[in-house]
């Protein structure tokens, strides 16, 4: 069977809607809860690894020393072609552990938004879904460089990297999939940012969803082609 490894830095940062989309293709999968103490295993042993968001920075090394582990854990595995997809932090860490630099950005970005397709994201088999434009939940005050050899994919107004492709099958997308911290949505929007942001999400919620699955769909079909092409063909 295929071992679909998540890699959670905050129990309110789950996978959400992409676990039951693993589970309906018959995947294992594997939490790691990597604030919580979690080990992470063999990156050999992963078929396939979903990074999701936290509140912390890439950089906070002192703070959470398995970060540092973390990082060069996921450079290995996805230099080597495990099929990866990071969300929020997991795009922060994905960019870092391939040397670009992830910083501060002037603003925070935190509410529904749009997020423009790049022209290299057109028939891109997992971005390309999307269209042109679409509506994203963001919610994150640093930023990434796009790392040496990758693909531009997607940005913002307030922040020019949104999404990049490593390879065939590493992705980052920096839009998270469900609101966690009312404290930065005030401090961005005001005392009453997080109901603001709330009543944005709900009215754009089943929007949003069909653009995930679309997204993560896409995602999964790749991975799954390469799980088979590196001779996991018999777990699938």
């Amino acid at each position: 069977m295929t071992r679909a490894l998540v890699l959670q830095h905050i129990r309110c940062e789950p996978p959400g809607m992409f676990s039951g989309m693993l589970t309906d293709r018959g995947l294992a999968i594997e939490t790691i809860e990597l604030d919580e103490g979690g080990e992470l295993p063999d990156w050999r042993d992963a078929d396939l690894v979903l990074a999701m968001g936290g509140p912390m920075s890439v950089h906070d090394e002192a703070e959470h020393p398995w970060l540092a582990v973390e990082k060069r854990w996921i450079a290995a595995a996805v230099r080597a072609g495990v099929p990866y997809f990071g969300v929020c932090l997991g795009a922060q860490l994905l960019a870092a552990s391939l040397g670009a630099p992830v910083h501060t950005g002037e603003i925070p970005e935190v509410g529904v938004l749009p997020v423009a397709a790049t022209a290299a994201a057109d028939g891109d088999p997992v971005l390309g879904a999307l269209g042109g434009e679409f509506l994203a939940l963001q919610w994150h005050g640093d930023t990434f460089g796009i790392p040496a050899g990758a693909v531009h994919l997607a940005r913002s107004r307030a922040y020019p990297h949104q999404a990049f492709r490593f390879g065939e099958t590493a992705y980052a997308v920096q839009w998270a999939q469900v609101p966690a911290y009312q404290r930065s949505a005030e401090a961005a929007l005001g005392s009453s940012g997080f109901e603001i942001l709330a009543a944005g999400f709900a009215a754009s919620q089943a929007w949003m969803a069909r653009s995930a699955a679309l997204m993560f769909t896409g995602w999964l079909d790749q991975a799954e082609r390469t799980v088979a092409q590196r001779g996991s063909g018999a777990r699938l």
